[in-house]
């Protein structure tokens, strides 16, 4: 038995698939999903949506920015604001994006400011933590 899977982004369905395991980055930790889960909505944080089609040694990697994910009846559907597949993000410019970002959220005084760079950064660093992830897979 597998997971119907649904990513929604604001403008298309980014992503609809049969799947047989999906990590996702809730707002308190990752957590896995399998068929016959539990019905639950949860809120996502900014972070990587591992999922697993056959074998737990293939996944596809997709960074999100926040949202939801509903589970009911072996369906999950996930509500983002933006999704990106790990594979078309640039190595270069994801590492120079998290040293800026970084960099200036270290800075940053102003509380409201702060709160601003605190999401670009998480989005910053999602996007730099699946080449973390491609690299692991390599060794």
């Amino acid at each position: 038995m597998t997971l119907e899977i649904s990513i929604l982004v604001p403008d298309r369905i980014f992503l609809k698939d049969s799947v047989k395991e999906i990590i996702l980055p809730t707002l308190s930790g990752q957590m896995g999903v399998l068929t016959n889960h539990i019905p639950l909505l949860t809120g996502l944080d900014t972070g990587i949506v591992l999922i697993s089609k056959e074998s737990s040694s293939n996944w596809l990697k997709i960074v999100i920015t926040g949202g939801f994910a509903l589970v009911n009846n072996n369906k999950v559907t996930i509500l983002v604001n933006e999704a990106e597949l790990g594979s078309d993000i640039n190595e270069q410019e994801a590492e120079q994006s998290f040293l800026s970002s970084k960099l200036a959220l270290e800075k940053a005084s102003d509380g409201r400011k702060k709160i601003e760079l605190t999401s670009q950064f998480k989005k910053a660093r999602a996007r730099f933590l699946w080449f973390i992830y491609t690299l692991k897979k390599m060794l």
